[in-house]
């Protein structure tokens, strides 16, 4: 079991996303992409309130609900630790190979003067029109 806590979150005031979707929804991806595995601690209530700047009550909503879909559970005195896992044991593999290639194409995009808002437009419209074209 892992002590330290693994993940760092950050908020994007201007995503339309509430502050606590945002936090399950980076646990979430956390757990998907196997970066985040049983036993490891998430940040403490009072870390994530310093890290980002928000209320208290906000963390626990996110933690409450991360808790009711059986993917953490909290001890008290001890923390909150990740109880089960959404990574596909058959991916995780191809992650990492992935992730390089979407880094290098991130590099590309900004050495072409994309911005992050430009990159994120050209990504998810891409995405989504694959998406449409697999689904045809």
């Amino acid at each position: 079991m892992n002590g330290a806590s693994v993940i760092e979150f950050h908020l994007d005031d201007r995503s339309g996303v509430s502050p606590y979707l945002q936090l399950v929804q980076q646990v979430r991806r956390a757990l998907r992409l196997g970066l985040l595995r049983e036993g490891d601690r998430l940040p403490t209530v009072r870390d994530v309130v310093a890290q980002v700047t928000i209320n208290p009550n906000t963390v626990l909503k996110a933690y409450r609900e991360l808790e009711h879909a059986g993917l953490v559970t909290a001890r008290p005195g001890a923390g909150t630790f990740v109880t089960a896992t959404l990574a596909d044991a058959t991916l995780t593999a191809a992650y990492g190979p992935l992730r390089q290639d979407l880094r290098r194409w991130l590099a590309k995009a900004r050495l072409a003067g994309l911005a992050d808002e430009d990159i994120e437009a050209l990504f998810m419209t891409t995405f989504q029109s694959a998406t449409q074209e697999d689904i045809a």
